[in-house]
Protein backbone atom coordinates (compact mmCIF):
# COMPACT_ATOMS: atom_id res chain seq x y z
CA UNK A 1 0.00 0.00 0.00
CA UNK A 2 2.62 2.53 0.78
CA UNK A 3 6.75 2.78 1.75
CA UNK A 4 7.75 6.42 3.05
CA UNK A 5 11.53 6.87 3.46
CA UNK A 6 12.16 10.22 5.33
CA UNK A 7 15.35 11.57 6.77
CA UNK A 8 13.88 10.42 10.49
CA UNK A 9 13.31 6.95 9.15
CA UNK A 10 10.80 4.47 7.05
CA UNK A 11 7.41 3.71 7.67
CA UNK A 12 4.89 2.02 5.41
CA UNK A 13 2.24 -0.57 5.76
CA UNK A 14 2.49 -4.34 5.98
CA UNK A 15 2.60 -6.88 4.15
CA UNK A 16 2.91 -6.81 -0.17
CA UNK A 17 5.77 -6.53 -2.34
CA UNK A 18 9.23 -4.91 -1.65
CA UNK A 19 9.89 -1.12 -2.01
CA UNK A 20 6.07 -0.57 -2.02
CA UNK A 21 5.53 -1.58 1.57
CA UNK A 22 7.16 -2.15 4.61
CA UNK A 23 8.00 -6.01 4.34
CA UNK A 24 11.24 -8.17 6.08
CA UNK A 25 13.50 -7.17 3.38
CA UNK A 26 13.01 -3.34 3.62
CA UNK A 27 13.20 -3.83 6.90
CA UNK A 28 16.60 -5.57 6.64
CA UNK A 29 17.82 -2.86 4.51
CA UNK A 30 17.02 -0.36 6.59
CA UNK A 31 18.13 -1.58 9.73
CA UNK A 32 21.79 -2.77 7.66
CA UNK A 33 22.16 1.16 6.54
CA UNK A 34 21.22 2.32 9.95
CA UNK A 35 23.78 -0.04 12.01
CA UNK A 36 26.28 0.86 9.07
CA UNK A 37 26.10 4.85 9.41
CA UNK A 38 26.51 3.79 13.34
CA UNK A 39 29.68 2.41 12.57
CA UNK A 40 30.76 4.25 10.32
CA UNK A 41 30.72 7.26 12.79
CA UNK A 42 33.91 5.78 14.61
CA UNK A 43 35.90 3.43 12.99
CA UNK A 44 38.70 4.15 15.10
CA UNK A 45 37.12 3.56 18.43
CA UNK A 46 37.76 -0.34 19.19
CA UNK A 47 34.54 -0.58 21.22
CA UNK A 48 31.68 -1.99 20.37
CA UNK A 49 28.11 0.12 19.32
CA UNK A 50 25.58 -0.37 21.52
CA UNK A 51 21.65 0.28 20.54
CA UNK A 52 18.55 0.44 22.01
CA UNK A 53 15.33 -0.63 20.21
CA UNK A 54 12.32 -0.56 21.78
CA UNK A 55 8.02 -1.08 20.39
CA UNK A 56 4.83 -0.11 20.51
CA UNK A 57 1.98 -2.30 21.02
CA UNK A 58 0.96 -2.86 17.12
CA UNK A 59 0.28 -6.35 15.66
CA UNK A 60 3.65 -6.42 13.64
CA UNK A 61 5.37 -5.35 16.49
CA UNK A 62 7.55 -8.21 17.12
CA UNK A 63 8.30 -9.43 13.89
CA UNK A 64 9.78 -5.84 12.97
CA UNK A 65 11.71 -6.06 16.16
CA UNK A 66 13.30 -9.57 15.55
CA UNK A 67 13.94 -8.36 12.23
CA UNK A 68 15.78 -5.19 13.50
CA UNK A 69 17.65 -6.93 16.11
CA UNK A 70 18.91 -9.99 14.04
CA UNK A 71 19.90 -7.49 11.43
CA UNK A 72 21.90 -5.20 14.10
CA UNK A 73 23.76 -8.23 15.44
CA UNK A 74 24.34 -9.57 12.30
CA UNK A 75 26.62 -5.66 11.61
CA UNK A 76 28.43 -6.37 14.92
CA UNK A 77 26.53 -3.88 17.03
CA UNK A 78 25.13 -4.82 20.49
CA UNK A 79 21.10 -4.34 21.33
CA UNK A 80 19.51 -3.27 24.12
CA UNK A 81 15.93 -4.40 24.17
CA UNK A 82 13.25 -2.51 25.92
CA UNK A 83 10.46 -4.19 24.02
CA UNK A 84 6.92 -2.97 24.66
CA UNK A 85 7.83 0.39 25.44
CA UNK A 86 7.11 4.29 24.81
CA UNK A 87 8.62 6.83 22.16
CA UNK A 88 9.65 9.09 24.93
CA UNK A 89 11.29 6.02 27.29
CA UNK A 90 13.45 4.23 24.37
CA UNK A 91 14.70 8.15 24.08
CA UNK A 92 15.88 8.70 27.56
CA UNK A 93 16.94 5.31 27.21
CA UNK A 94 19.66 5.85 24.96
CA UNK A 95 21.29 8.53 27.59
CA UNK A 96 20.77 6.13 30.65
CA UNK A 97 21.94 3.02 29.17
CA UNK A 98 24.98 4.99 27.10
CA UNK A 99 24.34 3.63 23.47
CA UNK A 100 25.15 4.94 20.29
CA UNK A 101 21.46 5.22 19.16
CA UNK A 102 18.42 4.18 19.20
CA UNK A 103 15.21 2.51 17.02
CA UNK A 104 11.73 2.90 18.08
CA UNK A 105 9.54 0.61 16.21
CA UNK A 106 6.32 2.66 15.54
CA UNK A 107 3.70 4.28 13.55
CA UNK A 108 2.90 6.68 15.59
CA UNK A 109 -0.62 7.44 14.76
CA UNK A 110 -1.05 5.74 11.93
CA UNK A 111 -3.04 2.78 11.85
CA UNK A 112 -2.38 -0.90 12.95
CA UNK A 113 -1.76 -1.92 9.27
CA UNK A 114 1.47 0.56 9.64
CA UNK A 115 5.06 0.25 11.03
CA UNK A 116 8.17 2.43 11.07
CA UNK A 117 11.60 2.45 12.16
CA UNK A 118 12.38 6.16 13.81
CA UNK A 119 15.90 6.30 14.54
CA UNK A 120 17.79 8.05 16.61
CA UNK A 121 21.50 9.50 17.63
CA UNK A 122 23.38 9.08 20.60
CA UNK A 123 21.69 12.14 22.39
CA UNK A 124 18.46 10.26 22.36
CA UNK A 125 17.24 12.61 19.89
CA UNK A 126 15.90 12.46 15.95
CA UNK A 127 18.88 11.69 13.68
CA UNK A 128 19.79 15.51 11.67
CA UNK A 129 18.80 15.73 7.80
CA UNK A 130 22.25 15.39 7.05
CA UNK A 131 22.42 11.80 8.59
CA UNK A 132 18.98 10.91 7.18
CA UNK A 133 20.30 11.64 3.92
CA UNK A 134 23.33 9.75 4.44
CA UNK A 135 21.19 6.58 5.56
CA UNK A 136 18.81 6.96 2.83
CA UNK A 137 21.97 6.76 0.47
CA UNK A 138 23.48 3.79 2.39
CA UNK A 139 19.59 1.96 1.64
CA UNK A 140 19.37 2.56 -1.76
CA UNK A 141 23.35 1.52 -2.41
CA UNK A 142 22.84 -1.86 -0.39
CA UNK A 143 26.62 -0.49 1.15
CA UNK A 144 26.45 -3.47 3.79
CA UNK A 145 29.79 -5.34 5.49
CA UNK A 146 28.22 -7.75 7.90
CA UNK A 147 30.68 -9.20 10.69
CA UNK A 148 31.91 -12.67 10.96
CA UNK A 149 30.59 -14.87 13.36
CA UNK A 150 33.25 -14.19 16.16
CA UNK A 151 32.51 -10.80 15.79
CA UNK A 152 28.53 -10.86 16.13
CA UNK A 153 26.75 -8.07 18.42
CA UNK A 154 25.25 -9.13 22.18
CA UNK A 155 21.79 -9.02 22.76
CA UNK A 156 20.24 -8.22 25.87
CA UNK A 157 16.83 -7.42 27.39
CA UNK A 158 16.03 -4.49 29.85
CA UNK A 159 13.21 -3.83 31.69
CA UNK A 160 13.62 -1.15 33.57
CA UNK A 161 13.52 2.21 31.57
CA UNK A 162 9.32 2.35 32.14
CA UNK A 163 10.47 2.85 35.66
CA UNK A 164 13.65 5.41 35.16
CA UNK A 165 11.62 6.99 33.47
CA UNK A 166 8.57 7.94 35.63
CA UNK A 167 11.96 8.44 38.56
CA UNK A 168 13.13 11.05 36.47
CA UNK A 169 9.67 12.75 36.22
CA UNK A 170 8.75 12.38 39.69
CA UNK A 171 12.34 14.34 40.40
CA UNK A 172 11.62 17.26 37.74
CA UNK A 173 11.59 20.08 39.62
CA UNK A 174 8.14 21.27 38.50
CA UNK A 175 6.46 18.52 38.87
CA UNK A 176 4.80 18.85 42.13
CA UNK A 177 3.32 15.08 43.58
CA UNK A 178 2.13 16.45 46.80
CA UNK A 179 -0.23 19.57 45.13
CA UNK A 180 -1.83 16.13 42.17
CA UNK A 181 -2.61 14.33 45.41
CA UNK A 182 -4.10 16.91 47.51
CA UNK A 183 -6.34 17.56 44.24
CA UNK A 184 -7.70 14.09 44.74
CA UNK A 185 -8.56 14.14 41.14
CA UNK A 186 -10.27 10.92 39.37
CA UNK A 187 -9.04 10.24 35.46
CA UNK A 188 -10.13 8.10 32.88
CA UNK A 189 -7.28 7.31 30.30
CA UNK A 190 -7.51 5.96 26.88
CA UNK A 191 -4.21 4.36 26.43
CA UNK A 192 -5.82 3.09 22.79
CA UNK A 193 -4.82 -0.95 22.96
CA UNK A 194 -0.89 -0.24 22.70
CA UNK A 195 2.19 0.68 25.44
CA UNK A 196 0.47 3.34 27.35
CA UNK A 197 -0.85 1.14 29.22
CA UNK A 198 2.40 0.20 30.74
CA UNK A 199 3.40 3.76 31.50
CA UNK A 200 0.44 5.56 32.45
CA UNK A 201 -1.07 3.66 34.90
CA UNK A 202 1.95 3.43 36.84
CA UNK A 203 3.04 7.24 36.15
CA UNK A 204 -0.45 8.75 37.54
CA UNK A 205 -0.10 6.32 41.12
CA UNK A 206 3.64 7.61 41.46
CA UNK A 207 2.25 11.16 41.00
CA UNK A 208 -0.51 10.70 43.47
CA UNK A 209 -3.60 9.49 41.69
CA UNK A 210 -5.58 6.67 43.54
CA UNK A 211 -8.36 6.28 41.26
CA UNK A 212 -7.79 5.30 37.90
CA UNK A 213 -10.58 4.25 34.94
CA UNK A 214 -8.17 2.78 31.88
CA UNK A 215 -9.94 1.66 28.51
CA UNK A 216 -8.46 0.11 26.20
CA UNK A 217 -5.92 -1.04 28.06
CA UNK A 218 -5.11 -4.69 26.46
CA UNK A 219 -1.81 -4.62 24.72
CA UNK A 220 -3.06 -6.38 21.36
CA UNK A 221 -2.12 -3.59 18.78
CA UNK A 222 -5.96 -4.12 17.48
CA UNK A 223 -7.09 -0.43 18.35
CA UNK A 224 -10.23 0.02 19.70
CA UNK A 225 -10.69 3.04 17.25
CA UNK A 226 -8.63 5.25 14.78
CA UNK A 227 -5.22 5.79 17.49
CA UNK A 228 -5.28 9.58 16.46
CA UNK A 229 -5.95 11.47 19.40
CA UNK A 230 -8.26 13.82 17.65
CA UNK A 231 -11.73 14.60 18.56
CA UNK A 232 -13.88 12.45 16.43
CA UNK A 233 -11.59 9.58 17.90
CA UNK A 234 -12.25 10.01 21.53
CA UNK A 235 -16.57 9.86 22.20
CA UNK A 236 -16.11 6.58 23.90
CA UNK A 237 -13.49 8.27 26.45
CA UNK A 238 -15.50 11.92 26.75
CA UNK A 239 -18.70 9.74 27.12
CA UNK A 240 -17.11 7.61 30.16
CA UNK A 241 -15.54 10.87 31.85
CA UNK A 242 -19.17 11.99 32.22
CA UNK A 243 -20.48 8.69 33.50
CA UNK A 244 -17.28 8.12 35.70
CA UNK A 245 -18.00 11.83 36.93
CA UNK A 246 -14.39 12.08 36.64
CA UNK A 247 -12.03 14.98 36.90
CA UNK A 248 -10.75 15.33 33.59
CA UNK A 249 -9.73 12.51 31.11
CA UNK A 250 -6.41 11.59 29.10
CA UNK A 251 -5.78 9.96 25.93
CA UNK A 252 -2.47 9.29 23.87
CA UNK A 253 -1.29 8.22 21.00
CA UNK A 254 0.17 4.27 20.55
CA UNK A 255 3.61 5.43 21.32
CA UNK A 256 2.63 8.29 24.26
CA UNK A 257 4.21 11.36 22.55
CA UNK A 258 0.97 12.93 21.62
CA UNK A 259 -1.11 14.17 24.53
CA UNK A 260 -4.76 15.63 24.65
CA UNK A 261 -7.49 16.18 27.48
CA UNK A 262 -11.16 15.71 27.82
CA UNK A 263 -12.95 17.97 30.23
CA UNK A 264 -15.30 16.79 33.02
CA UNK A 265 -18.48 17.79 31.00
CA UNK A 266 -17.15 15.12 27.90
CA UNK A 267 -15.81 18.12 26.08
CA UNK A 268 -12.53 18.67 24.42
CA UNK A 269 -9.24 20.67 26.37
CA UNK A 270 -8.03 21.30 22.81
CA UNK A 271 -4.84 19.04 21.58
CA UNK A 272 -3.91 22.59 20.48
CA UNK A 273 -4.13 24.07 23.94
CA UNK A 274 -1.92 20.57 25.83
CA UNK A 275 1.25 22.71 24.80
CA UNK A 276 -0.37 26.40 25.98
CA UNK A 277 -1.51 24.82 29.18
CA UNK A 278 1.96 23.31 29.93
CA UNK A 279 3.68 26.42 28.66
CA UNK A 280 1.76 28.60 30.79
CA UNK A 281 2.46 26.50 34.75
CA UNK A 282 6.34 26.55 32.93
CA UNK A 283 6.63 29.89 32.18
CA UNK A 284 4.83 31.21 35.63
CA UNK A 285 8.15 29.80 36.90
CA UNK A 286 10.88 29.95 34.75
CA UNK A 287 11.22 33.13 32.26
CA UNK A 288 12.42 31.93 28.57
CA UNK A 289 11.74 31.47 25.16
CA UNK A 290 9.02 28.93 23.43
CA UNK A 291 8.68 27.17 20.72
CA UNK A 292 6.22 25.72 18.35
CA UNK A 293 5.92 24.85 14.62
CA UNK A 294 3.93 27.00 12.11
CA UNK A 295 0.80 24.95 12.10
CA UNK A 296 0.06 25.14 15.54
CA UNK A 297 -1.61 27.93 17.49
CA UNK A 298 -0.93 31.48 18.41
CA UNK A 299 -1.90 31.18 21.72
CA UNK A 300 1.42 29.76 22.56
CA UNK A 301 2.76 32.99 21.23
CA UNK A 302 -0.03 35.54 23.01
CA UNK A 303 0.62 33.49 26.21
CA UNK A 304 4.87 33.48 25.73
CA UNK A 305 4.12 37.39 25.35
CA UNK A 306 2.15 37.51 28.92
CA UNK A 307 4.99 35.71 30.41
CA UNK A 308 7.74 38.75 29.20
CA UNK A 309 9.50 36.07 26.67
CA UNK A 310 9.95 35.72 23.01
CA UNK A 311 7.88 33.05 20.73
CA UNK A 312 9.30 31.36 17.59
CA UNK A 313 8.42 29.23 14.82
CA UNK A 314 9.77 26.49 13.16
CA UNK A 315 8.93 24.63 10.37
CA UNK A 316 7.06 21.25 11.19
CA UNK A 317 8.59 18.04 12.30
CA UNK A 318 10.04 17.19 15.56
CA UNK A 319 13.76 17.73 14.81
CA UNK A 320 12.78 21.65 13.54
CA UNK A 321 11.14 22.32 16.36
CA UNK A 322 13.93 20.70 18.29
CA UNK A 323 16.89 22.64 16.33
CA UNK A 324 14.85 25.45 17.09
CA UNK A 325 14.56 25.23 20.57
CA UNK A 326 18.34 25.03 20.78
CA UNK A 327 18.87 27.86 18.53
CA UNK A 328 16.55 30.38 20.69
CA UNK A 329 17.39 28.62 24.10
CA UNK A 330 13.36 27.83 24.68
CA UNK A 331 12.70 26.70 28.09
CA UNK A 332 9.59 24.55 26.26
CA UNK A 333 8.22 24.07 23.25
CA UNK A 334 6.39 21.47 20.88
CA UNK A 335 3.80 20.91 18.23
CA UNK A 336 -0.33 21.58 18.14
CA UNK A 337 -0.97 18.11 17.82
CA UNK A 338 -0.09 17.42 21.34
CA UNK A 339 3.22 16.94 21.72
CA UNK A 340 5.24 18.75 24.84
CA UNK A 341 9.18 18.93 24.60
CA UNK A 342 10.74 19.78 27.85
CA UNK A 343 14.24 20.01 27.27
CA UNK A 344 15.78 20.28 31.03
CA UNK A 345 14.13 16.48 30.95
CA UNK A 346 14.93 15.43 26.96
CA UNK A 347 14.42 17.00 23.83
CA UNK A 348 11.86 14.71 22.87
CA UNK A 349 7.63 14.92 22.31
CA UNK A 350 6.74 13.57 25.79
CA UNK A 351 2.97 12.82 27.01
CA UNK A 352 4.20 11.55 30.48
CA UNK A 353 6.20 14.69 31.47
CA UNK A 354 3.20 16.85 29.77
CA UNK A 355 0.63 14.48 32.19
CA UNK A 356 2.86 15.59 35.14
CA UNK A 357 3.22 19.35 34.82
CA UNK A 358 -0.37 19.45 33.30
CA UNK A 359 -1.67 18.23 36.27
CA UNK A 360 0.31 19.82 38.58
CA UNK A 361 -0.85 23.54 37.09
CA UNK A 362 -4.51 22.24 37.05
CA UNK A 363 -4.01 21.11 41.22
CA UNK A 364 -2.18 24.42 41.80
CA UNK A 365 -4.57 26.44 39.68
CA UNK A 366 -7.82 25.26 41.78
CA UNK A 367 -9.88 25.41 38.57
CA UNK A 368 -11.62 22.80 37.24
CA UNK A 369 -10.28 21.57 33.89
CA UNK A 370 -13.08 23.26 31.80
CA UNK A 371 -12.51 26.54 33.70
CA UNK A 372 -8.87 26.22 33.17
CA UNK A 373 -10.00 26.26 29.38
CA UNK A 374 -11.21 29.18 29.47
CA UNK A 375 -8.91 31.02 30.53
CA UNK A 376 -6.66 30.76 27.32
CA UNK A 377 -7.42 32.54 24.04
CA UNK A 378 -10.37 30.85 21.87
CA UNK A 379 -9.07 30.06 18.72
CA UNK A 380 -10.38 27.29 16.25
CA UNK A 381 -7.96 25.71 13.89
CA UNK A 382 -9.73 23.38 11.13
CA UNK A 383 -7.01 20.41 10.07
CA UNK A 384 -8.19 19.32 7.50
CA UNK A 385 -5.81 16.70 4.01
CA UNK A 386 -6.14 15.84 0.34
CA UNK A 387 -5.15 12.74 -0.82
CA UNK A 388 -2.02 12.75 -3.37
CA UNK A 389 -2.44 10.78 -6.71
CA UNK A 390 0.68 9.29 -7.63
CA UNK A 391 2.53 11.54 -9.97
CA UNK A 392 0.94 14.59 -8.57
CA UNK A 393 3.81 17.69 -8.80
CA UNK A 394 3.24 19.58 -5.57
CA UNK A 395 5.84 22.00 -6.12
CA UNK A 396 3.31 22.95 -9.27
CA UNK A 397 0.46 23.43 -6.73
CA UNK A 398 1.72 25.52 -4.73
CA UNK A 399 3.53 27.80 -7.13
CA UNK A 400 0.19 28.04 -8.33
CA UNK A 401 -1.65 29.10 -5.07
CA UNK A 402 1.43 30.99 -4.40
CA UNK A 403 0.62 33.08 -7.68
CA UNK A 404 -3.07 33.47 -6.91
CA UNK A 405 -2.32 34.95 -2.91
CA UNK A 406 0.71 36.74 -4.12
CA UNK A 407 -1.11 40.47 -2.32
CA UNK A 408 -0.82 38.13 1.20
CA UNK A 409 1.73 37.85 3.50
CA UNK A 410 3.72 34.30 2.22
CA UNK A 411 6.46 32.24 4.18
CA UNK A 412 7.90 29.11 2.22
CA UNK A 413 9.88 27.95 5.17
CA UNK A 414 7.90 24.73 5.10
CA UNK A 415 5.28 24.24 2.52
CA UNK A 416 2.80 27.50 2.06
CA UNK A 417 1.56 29.43 4.92
CA UNK A 418 -0.35 32.48 4.20
CA UNK A 419 -1.71 35.33 6.47
CA UNK A 420 -5.11 37.00 6.61
CA UNK A 421 -4.92 39.76 8.97
CA UNK A 422 -5.99 37.75 11.75
CA UNK A 423 -6.24 34.75 10.48
CA UNK A 424 -3.82 31.75 8.70
CA UNK A 425 -3.62 29.03 6.34
CA UNK A 426 -0.68 26.31 6.49
CA UNK A 427 -0.12 23.67 3.33
CA UNK A 428 2.04 21.15 3.32
CA UNK A 429 2.96 17.87 2.08
CA UNK A 430 2.86 15.53 5.13
CA UNK A 431 6.40 13.60 6.15
CA UNK A 432 4.26 10.26 7.26
CA UNK A 433 1.65 10.21 4.81
CA UNK A 434 1.06 10.61 1.09
CA UNK A 435 -0.94 13.85 1.56
CA UNK A 436 -1.11 17.57 1.79
CA UNK A 437 -2.15 19.12 5.15
CA UNK A 438 -4.36 22.28 5.55
CA UNK A 439 -4.44 23.59 8.53
CA UNK A 440 -6.29 27.30 9.41
CA UNK A 441 -6.88 29.00 12.21
CA UNK A 442 -9.42 32.10 13.11
CA UNK A 443 -10.88 33.22 16.09
CA UNK A 444 -14.02 31.82 14.69
CA UNK A 445 -14.85 27.87 13.90
CA UNK A 446 -16.99 29.15 11.01
CA UNK A 447 -14.22 31.32 9.64
CA UNK A 448 -11.66 28.55 9.81
CA UNK A 449 -13.58 26.36 8.16
CA UNK A 450 -14.27 28.20 5.15
CA UNK A 451 -10.58 29.18 4.58
CA UNK A 452 -9.74 25.69 4.82
CA UNK A 453 -12.69 24.82 2.23
CA UNK A 454 -11.96 27.38 -0.29
CA UNK A 455 -7.65 26.48 -0.36
CA UNK A 456 -8.74 23.03 -0.45
CA UNK A 457 -10.72 23.73 -3.69
CA UNK A 458 -7.75 25.41 -4.65
CA UNK A 459 -5.49 22.60 -4.48
CA UNK A 460 -7.93 20.58 -6.35
CA UNK A 461 -8.50 22.65 -9.18
CA UNK A 462 -3.79 23.21 -9.21
CA UNK A 463 -3.86 19.40 -9.52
Amino acid sequence: MALIKSISGIRGTIGGGTNDNLTPVDIVKFSAAYGTWLLQQSKKEKKPKKVVIGRDGRISGLMVKNIVTATLVGLGIDVIDTDLSTTPTVEMAVVQLKADGGIILTASHNPKEWNALKLLNNKGEFISSQDGQQILQLAQNEAFDFANVLNLGKYETDTTSIDNHIAAILKYKLVDTKAITAANFKIVIDVVNSTGALALPPLLKALGVKDIVVLNGDITGNFAHNPEPLPENLVGLSREVVLQNATLGIAVDPDVDRLCFVCEDGSMFGEEYTLVAVADYILSKVKGNTVSNMSSTKALKDITIKHGGQYFASAVGEVNVVNKMKEVNAVIGGEGNGGIIVPDLHYGRDAMIGIALFLTHLAKSQKSIKQLRNTYPDYFISKNKITLENGVDVKTVFEKIKTKYKNQPINTDDGLKIEFENDWVHLRTSNTEPIIRIYSESNFETTANNIATRLMKDIQEAM
